[in-house]
């Protein structure tokens, strides 16, 4: 046995140096003359710097494709090739073509592993088409004025939650990180689904929220105990939960004696008298109205809005600290407008009037774009420029934090007034301001998005007194996946305003 081994070494050495040899071939084919590492670690290929060091990877990838005219660079990583979009007109070019022989929106490299093949991310066409009409009543200003009322009252918990925490701590910063993951999570629980979950889910549902965000960071390893496979059955759980909650929604609405009081609500008010039509006609269920598939749709809802939401609002918290002068003019109009003292509720007409603070609000997302990239995957050879096609099988990353800094007036500064009726700068660099996606994707909850950070900003810096805790590389880019500080986001907190307001929703 061992004298065949033997003899066959050569062989197998041979054969797997080919292999080597073939990959790297085609690596430098695809790449042709753009800018990116000239060789690449055999199958992994810079993988392990991804997940190490993703800041440093993008920072490097952004500096290749800054110093060449096209404007992208490429790499390689776990055995697919990969192209990095910093040019804003080629990252509209990737959007607009978001079709069979175009581009697949994936959200993520290994993104359908985890969300399934009919996710909504992955839809197209005339279905996508129809499902996100079928989902626009869920952001109508009815609906949107129900969510802010909900938004406010688990704020107001959380910061008083916050402010206990830090004056038990006295001289110690807290981290505002996970605070408000968990705040923005309870938010997305009450908006979305409302009392159809109870607390022990709730619970669970937590968990299983943490277990996807770690895989979503971890190598696509599927196999038993592994990171990725106990996010993979973590979504599972949620998307069933969130399932029975369409169901139990369904019923309510049925009865037609309850407003709705929540997102799931809204949406299944319609789709009741939808099934009812279908019903009293002889046809069957119209399509996208079974519980899974609607929970599923949930959780695309609730991806969405978690981990973007949390890290708007801790760039938020730090873009008000570094710039004293934005804080007191939002303090300013706030406090022109909404009084703590009033035990009422911020009403939709007043966060309209919050001109400013919408001002700031648009300012975070443009200056610091929560979800830096949005892949795709390209389903055919595809002519990117008059010189580079695309290979098919290429993973491309549009970069909206890029384009974030194109066009604007001093971008690399942070001024909210840019996007005051004076300046307008949201209109003539419309094209540059990404960080909602474009397209047929455009996200159809970023009025939803921004009025939770109006909010917060107007609550947040209203009722507490904060000063971050300023530390070496502190403001720093972190990936998680979202970006955030990377010292999660320090601060020091205690009360500002005389009393908390006493807030409901009678």
């Amino acid at each position: 046995m061992n004298s065949i081994l033997t003899s066959l070494a050569p062989y197998l050495f041979s054969f797997l140096v080919i292999l080597l040899l073939l990959e790297q071939i085609s690596y430098l084919k695809k790449k042709k003359g753009v800018p990116g590492p000239a060789f690449v670690f055999p199958f992994l290929g810079n993988a392990v710097s991804l997940v190490r060091h993703p800041t440093k990877f993008w920072d490097l990838q952004s500096a290749l494709a800054t110093s060449s005219a096209g404007g992208f660079s490429a790499n390689y990583v776990i055995g697919r090739f990969i192209l990095f979009i910093r040019d804003t007109e080629l990252s509209h070019r990737v959007f607009a073509n978001v079709r069979p022989d175009g581009f697949l929106l994936v959200g993520h490299p290994f993104g359908k592993k985890l969300f399934g093949d009919h996710n909504l991310i992955y839809m197209m066409g005339q279905h996508h088409k129809d499902l996100r009409r079928r989902i626009a009543p869920n952001f109508t200003p009815r609906a949107l004025s129900t969510y802010t009322s909900l938004q406010q009252i688990i704020i107001l918990r959380h910061l008083i939650h916050w402010e206990g925490l830090a004056s038990q701590r006295k001289n110690v910063p807290i981290a505002l990180r996970f605070l408000a993951r968990d705040m923005n999570l309870e938010t997305s629980q009450t908006v979305f689904v409302g009392p159809y979950l109870g607390r022990e889910a709730r619970e669970r549902f937590k968990l299983d929220y943490n277990l996807f965000n770690v895989g979503l960071m971890t190598l696509p390893v599927d196999l038993p105990g592994t990171a990725f496979r106990n996010a993979r059955l973590g979504v599972d759980r949620l998307v069933k939960t969130l399932a029975v909650c369409a169901e139990q929604s369904k019923a309510t609405m049925e009865k037609g004696r309850q407003e709705p009081s929540c997102l799931i609500d809204f949406w299944m008010q319609e789709t009741m008298r939808e099934l009812a039509d279908a019903t009293a006609a002889g046809s069957p269920p119209p399509e996208y109205t079974s519980d899974l598939e609607i929970g599923s749709y949930l959780f695309d809802f609730l991806f969405a809005a978690q981990d973007a939401s949390t890290s708007s609002l801790l760039w938020a918290v730090t873009l008000l600290d570094s710039h004293p002068e934005v804080l007191a003019k939002v303090r300013e109009e706030v406090e022109s407008i909404w009084s703590p003292e009033s035990d009422s509720l911020i009403t939709a007409d007043q966060l309209g009037r919050m001109k400013y603070t919408h001002a700031v609000a648009r300012e975070v997302v443009r200056y610091r774009a929560p979800a830096t990239m949005v892949p795709h995957i390209a389903a055919v050879d595809f002519p990117l420029t008059e010189t580079y096609t695309i290979p098919k099988g290429t993973i491309v990353f549009p970069s909206v934090f890029e384009s974030s800094f194109q066009g604007f007036s001093e971008p690399d500064r942070f001024d909210p007034d840019r996007f005051s009726d004076e300046r307008q700068e949201d209109r003539l660099f419309k094209r540059n301001f990404l960080a909602f996606g474009a397209g047929a994707h455009l996200c159809v909850g970023q009025r939803y998005a921004l009025n939770h950070l109006v909010l917060f900003i107007a609550m947040f810096a209203t009722l507490l007194d904060f000063k971050r805790h300023r530390t070496d590389g502190c403001d720093e880019i972190a990936y998680i996946p979202t970006i955030c500080p990377k010292d999660d986001c320090m601060v020091f907190l205690s009360k500002r305003c005389a009393q908390y307001p006493n807030l409901s929703l009678d």
